[in-house]
């Protein structure tokens, strides 16, 4: 298994999906992890992997690695998050690692690892796609001005590109939801099988019930754009149409200034934190504007689970499939939030409704095991 990040600690959405399939997958396979990282990794981050894993290997990427693995694949036309990955010092590393190992399958997450294998045809290969980075790009696009705007627009153009001529060199594929698939532009993207994220045992058997310490939360990687947006959305444009005695909480890793600097006497601004279902049920809603970014999200999994009533978007429900009105709430825009919200805080009947049928739906469809034993019939054809 190759992956673009140490799949530890689960702060994102690729770490938690590798290393619940890693966790499960090792019951039946002997697993051995690459991972590239352009951190370097804790030993005891590594000793969580550990049980799990035959063999792991780090690659550790310098800046200057990074700088010139851009401008190669910046000439070469091909994605620049390729080249941020892809080095060539690592690639020879990788080669002889695999002429010695001879895997009986090679599983590649995200194409930003995609490279490293493409062309090595001694077994079987599948390519998660994870989601459609092309769509995530095109749609963070729209926000930029000026060179950035510029770069997202090419990166967007190459990564379509890329994600259908990848196709080719892999015999198996899948990726977290239909509608990231409907973006994959291949004739046989059909064939794309969809494996979505699941939710852990530690969510399921949580039985802690702490009082409400505020009204909304947010919870998620706080530098990652679309959460930062989905941050200032809460705060400048919903809660301003909200009492003024709301209080809203935001949680999450590596909170960008720009998230930092919404903090008032209204709005808590929290960083990492080790017990996050204790985050997600301290506050009566949950709260998840996303309107950029691809894929499953799994901070709806991880409230639903925890029976926290959630609302959302369309276009974060569409990957989700919750029934509107009966498992989740849907609104588009600050005043559609702004009046959900209410709802839930005036009728105590439609609070238990959505938060008992939320619950119900985590544990009908999102179930690691279940979930995963899609990857194990894939890997074993």
């Amino acid at each position: 298994m190759i992956t673009s990040r140490f799949p530890f600690p689960l702060e994102k959405g690729d770490k938690l999906r590798a290393y619940h399939q890693i966790k499960y997958l090792a019951l039946y396979f002997e697993i051995h992890l690459i991972s590239i990282s352009d951190k370097n990794i804790q030993e005891e981050h590594v000793k969580e992997l550990r049980p799990f894993c035959k063999s792991i290997q780090i690659h550790t990427i310098s800046w200057l690695q990074i700088i010139v693995g851009v401008l190669l694949k910046f000439m070469q036309n091909k994605p620049l998050q390729v080249g941020y990955f892809h080095h060539y010092s690592i690639q020879k590393k990788i080669n002889t690692y695999l002429k010695n190992l001879k895997p009986d399958h090679i599983y590649c997450q995200l194409i930003r690892t995609s490279e490293y294998v493409k062309n090595y045809h001694d077994c079987p290969k599948t390519i998660d796609y994870m989601d459609a980075l092309s769509k995530g790009i095109e749609r963070r696009a729209k926000s930029m001005r000026f060179l950035k705007k510029y770069i997202f627009e090419m990166e967007h153009k190459r990564l379509l590109l890329y994600e259908n001529s990848i196709f080719e060199y892999f015999e198996y594929h899948t990726i977290i939801s239909n509608q990231d698939k409907n973006y994959i532009f291949h004739k046989n993207r059909d064939k794309i099988k969809v494996i979505p994220n699941g939710i852990s045992n530690d969510f399921l058997e949580y039985n802690e019930n702490p009082e409400k310490e505020c009204d909304l939360i947010f919870i998620g990687n706080m530098s990652y754009p679309p959460n930062v947006g989905a941050a200032q959305f809460i705060v400048n444009e919903i809660l301003p149409l909200l009492s003024p005695q709301t209080k809203v909480r935001i949680v999450g890793a590596s909170p960008s200034k720009e998230v930092q600097k919404l903090s008032s006497s209204q709005v808590e601004i929290v960083g990492y934190v080790d017990d996050i279902q204790a985050a997600y049920k301290s506050a009566s809603v949950f709260v998840a504007p996303m309107f950029i970014g691809t894929g499953l999200q799994n901070k709806l999994l991880e409230s639903m689970a925890l029976s926290i009533p959630c609302i959302t978007t369309n276009l974060a429900n569409n990957a989700l499939r919750a029934k509107p009105e009966e498992e989740i709430l849907i609104a588009n825009d600050a005043t559609s939030f702004a009046e959900q919200i209410q709802r839930l805080q005036s009728d105590p009947k439609l609070y238990q409704k959505i938060s008992e049928n939320a619950r119900d739906f985590i544990l009908e469809n999102y179930q690691w095991d279940s979930i995963t034993a899609d990857l194990k019939s894939l890997i074993n054809n």
